[in-house]
């Protein structure tokens, strides 16, 4: 029997079970097999016309089957098959120009200048380089903080947030002081405090299609510390159409991916995902969580990356896919190759300039003001239906431990995983209102409902948030 390992984003459409060992000649029989004992997995993986989704890789030990048999692709028993689904050689390294180190940085960077892997002209090159941020949260937090303590030259921070208190589980280079400042100017000042000697360029709007390749065609090296899809696919793109290399890090609860992309022949991110996820179906850090210290080490392991990089020794991430497992404190590989029909960096380039991001992604543009949407209702207007008494069923599709941090009185909590299998506990008769944090979820809930014949179901707008705003303040945010 094959063994199948299923990722954190997936687990809760497969019974919370981190593998599954299966029987099948073929990875498509196993993957059949699989679908059939946990029905709710099936269009995560599967289009509705049975093809597998594009943005869900399939490897075999560590062999993508794409370039093997695909789904024929014969299985042993020994085998394990691994389901990666989307989460938003640098041997010449970075040459070091005339510029020298001040006897205060000689003392600074004394351990580095020992090692003869890196040495004074190690540290020059350094010096010397620029390296872009993208992001000064999760991930950007240590790989500024470590950059800069490197002796990174100069380096580019792109944001326009500002520091909430819900970043500070994880984002270190932020304490509870500068709460409402502007992470750039939080990020800067920690980075400076570390090391005085580098220079810090602040760029503060949201990168897109109008300004990333200005932005970043000053810089030898991006660095995305990202958590969008959009701007994963921006960050990509622009940097196979400037030619610079792209190190790439993504985390989701207990796990994160590393990468170093568009280097030298290497794949691009397209390469290992074709096409985004359709909104919604991945679900972001705020509403899935992330385990604080997380993005330190997938973090940094993107800096070290990007000093390897610079210096032009070891062997770099290009074409392998570094995956960490923090609840099992394992390391897996896998192999990436390039597509040759890779439309960014293929043979034959079909895109040749930045595209429409929100749109490939199928998001929305965002305006200001909140849309209203058909069948959402206030949760002021849910409070006055409590206080009149109004006949109706209001449920909670929040996990049971977000059930125990807060919760609305009278809501009776059904999982969004579990919804399938107790919608039996549902009358289609009564009018049925349903909330989660933020009012994403439980939107998926009564797209659901509707479509097992529900006609009376809305979505309380804003979620359990937005409660906490509008009705009860002693309510506590997370």
């Amino acid at each position: 029997m094959a063994k199948i390992l299923i990722p954190t984003p997936l687990r809760q459409y497969a019974g919370k079970q981190d593998s599954v060992e299966l029987a099948g000649a073929t990875v498509g029989d196993v993957l059949h097999s699989l679908t059939s004992q946990y029905a709710e997995l099936r269009r995560h993986l599967y289009t509705d016309e049975g093809k597998l989704r594009s943005f869900v890789n399939v490897y075999v030990n560590d062999d993508d089957i794409r370039y093997l048999d695909k789904e024929k692709t014969a299985l042993k028993d020994s085998d394990t098959v691994s389901i990666v689904p989307s989460i938003a050689g640098g041997s010449a390294g970075i040459a070091a120009p005339p510029v020298t180190l001040s006897k205060e940085e000689i003392l600074r960077y004394s351990r580095h200048l020992i090692m003869p892997e890196v040495g004074m002209d190690g540290q020059l090159k350094l010096k010397s380089a620029k390296v872009a941020l993208i992001g000064t949260g999760g991930l950007g937090a240590p790989l500024g903080m470590y950059l800069a303590a490197a002796g990174v030259g100069r380096i580019g921070l792109v944001d326009f947030d500002v520091v909430d208190f819900t970043n500070l589980q994880r984002q270190v280079i932020h304490g509870t002081k500068d709460v409402g400042r502007k992470k750039l100017d939080s990020a800067a000042d920690t980075m400076l405090d570390i090391n005085p000697y580098v220079e810090i360029d602040r760029h503060e709007v949201a990168l897109s299609s109008e300004n990333a390749l200005q932005i970043l065609k000053d810089y030898d090296i991006v660095v995305d510390g990202t958590d969008n899809f959009p701007t994963r696919y921006l960050v990509n793109d622009a940097c196979v159409l400037l030619g610079k290399p792209n190190v790439y890090g993504s985390i989701f609860r207990f796990e994160g991916q590393a990468t170093v992309f568009a280097y030298e022949g290497g794949p691009c991110y397209r390469c290992l995902y074709p096409e985004p996820p359709p909104p919604g179906l991945v679900p972001s850090c705020a509403e899935g969580g992330v385990l604080g210290i997380l993005p330190g080490t997938i973090g940094l392991i993107q800096a070290t990356e990007t000093v390897k990089l610079i210096l032009g020794i070891g062997e770099p991430l290009v074409g392998r896919l570094l995956l960490y497992d923090a609840l099992a404190m394992r390391f897996r590989e896998l192999k990436l190759r390039r597509n040759p029909e890779c439309p960014v960096c293929g043979d034959h380039p079909t895109i040749r300039e930045l595209i429409d991001y929100q749109e490939f992604c199928g998001i929305p543009n965002q305006s200001h003001e909140p849309v209203a949407v058909a069948g959402d209702i206030d949760p002021v207007e849910v409070k006055a239906k409590i206080d009149r008494g109004d006949p109706f069923v209001l449920i909670d599709v929040r996990e049971p431990h977000e059930y125990q941090i807060c919760r609305i009185p009278y809501a009776k909590l059904i999982p969004l995983g579990d919804l399938p299998k107790r919608v039996n506990e549902l009358d289609s008769a009564d009018e049925i209102v349903a909330h989660c944090k933020s009012g994403m979820r439980s939107a998926k809930a009564v797209d659901f409902l509707k479509q097992a014949g529900f006609r009376k179901v809305r979505n309380m707008k804003g979620g359990i948030l937005a409660w906490s705003d509008k009705v009860d303040p002693s309510v506590p945010k997370y």
